[in-house]
């Protein structure tokens, strides 16, 4: 099986689809002849031309708006807003045409669309290059929302997307892009190529949009948890010596809600980790969420470890950044509860 980092795994779930599906067409700000400003198309302008993968203006509503007409003719477009930063100029699009499509039109029309948008801190980029906008995007009724924490995973789940018949936020941890990060910031990364989840079939797979996945077992608490944070969990588990059950949660919206009530009822305890900012943060939703389903399974309050209620800040990244200190005081505080 090849060894793919999660930028090779995205357009390698591109180039499947290209050639699998002549409706599929990919464009973007700089996704064509310069492959992409992380590199994610390189190469698939070369192979499949410049009607399948292009280069659009710098309009984050036209990419949206256009690749709203093109699906309702029956094409299947993978946009890329280059940050999730910049999706509020598409807003309009996004909320108010594509998640409504199917509904207004009583079924005669969908939008297959798959916006790819690379999210979230890790790389000094600032307040405008590092925001987590899931929350604002699981509100809106008709619009699937995903985040993969891995290679296998981010294959699986953009073929699914492309396939799916909805419009899907397609989320990518910018900081992950290379290799899995525990949030200690001043060590050495470890690449996709030495981690088990750098294995990625070359060929067509699909990982459920719904679904999500149990990263580690254990008996102590439950960990939720999707995107870099899982790995942050992952190390925040060892470094505190609490046994923590981190289920990953890869499609943020729909949920797959069984199992983390299954895993709730097994631990008696809960902690709910994400980047994004606190107030109204999914992370809200899933707190009621547990609080609703698991409420006499509880031996202590949910705990919520989150970014801070600030712009991302540029100097002090590793102060809003949830590290695994962060993570692991708020295991032990569920532990002693």
């Amino acid at each position: 099986m090849a060894r793919m980092t999660m930028v090779q795994a995205l357009r390698s779930a591109m180039d499947v689809m290209l050639e699998r599906d002549p409706n599929v067409v990919i464009y973007g700000q700089d996704v064509g002849y310069f492959g992409g400003v992380f590199r994610c198309t390189e190469g698939l302008q070369a192979k499949y031309g410049r009607s399948r993968v292009f280069d659009a203006p710098i309009s984050e509503g036209g990419i949206v708006g256009s690749a709203i007409g093109m699906a309702a003719y029956g094409l299947r477009p993978v946009v890329e807003v280059q940050f999730a930063d910049y999706f509020y100029p598409a807003s309009d699009q996004i909320v108010s045409e594509a998640a409504r499509l199917r509904y207004r039109s009583a079924g005669d029309f969908s939008a297959p669309i798959t916006i790819r948008m690379p999210c979230g801190g890790g790389i000094y980029g600032g307040q405008t290059h590092s925001q987590s906008p899931e929350a604002l995007f699981t509100h809106v009724c008709g619009l699937r929302t995903v985040m993969p924490s891995n290679p296998y995973d981010a294959k699986g789940l953009l073929i699914a997307s492309i396939e799916n018949d909805d419009p899907v936020i397609f989320l990518e941890p910018k900081r992950l892009y290379n290799g899995p990060f525990d949030g200690h910031h001043d060590r050495p990364l470890v690449p996709w190529s030495q981690h088990a989840l750098g294995e990625v079939p070359e060929g067509h797979y699909t990982v459920p949009l719904d679904t999500s996945k149990v990263f580690r077992t254990g008996a102590d608490l439950t960990v939720l948890a999707y995107g870099t944070m899982v790995f942050v969990c992952e190390a925040a588990a060892a470094e505190s010596g609490v046994d923590a059950e981190i289920i990953d949660l890869r499609s943020i919206w729909p949920l797959d809600l069984p199992a983390i009530i299954a895993s709730v009822k097994k631990t008696g305890r809960c902690v709910v980790v994400h980047e994004a900012t606190r107030t109204s943060g999914f992370g809200a939703e899933l707190v009621a969420l547990v609080q609703e389903h698991c409420f006499y399974h509880l031996e202590a309050p949910v705990e919520r470890v989150t970014g801070w209620d600030t712009p991302y800040p540029h100097a002090l990244e590793w102060a809003y950044f949830p590290g695994p200190a962060r993570v692991a005081a708020a295991f032990r505080r569920a532990m002693e509860t």
